[in-house]
């Protein structure tokens, strides 16, 4: 059984910068692919950024000059770095992982249907 344990979430100022970061545990064949999502009240689960076994990343239009996807193999944990927010950008922000190579799915950004576990969630708050 994959779990994923986010944490990190808090308040930041616009413009700010916040990192988060996933616990990862379970068979390593059931999570090649971890990846980022994010959802703001009343929308739709957004991706942001997938990190592969091999280190290889994809990100979202929007996330790909500003975040930055990285693992630390050791310690199994995925972390997102994330710098100039905006308030637009505030959600629970949430990771996933699947057994899937991260370069088999169809887009640089992640899909919520390609996913199969998921975390609990971490709140972002951005303030004007």
């Amino acid at each position: 059984q994959v779990q994923l344990v986010e944490s990190g979430g808090g308040s930041v100022q616009a413009g700010g910068a916040l990192t988060l970061s996933c616990a990862v545990s379970g068979p390593t064949r059931s999570r090649n692919c971890v990846a980022w999502f994010r959802q703001a009240p009343g929308k739709g689960r957004e991706g942001i950024a997938q990190i592969d076994k091999d280190d290889s990343t994809r990100y979202a239009d929007s996330a790909k000059d500003r975040f930055l996807i990285s693992q630390d193999t050791a310690k199994n944990i995925v972390s997102l770095q994330m710098n100039d927010l905006s308030p637009e950008e505030a959600a629970t922000y949430y990771c996933a992982a699947t057994p899937l190579r991260c370069y088999a799915t169809a887009h640089d950004q992640p899909s919520a249907g390609d996913f199969r576990y998921w975390g609990q969630g971490t709140q972002v708050t951005v303030s004007s």
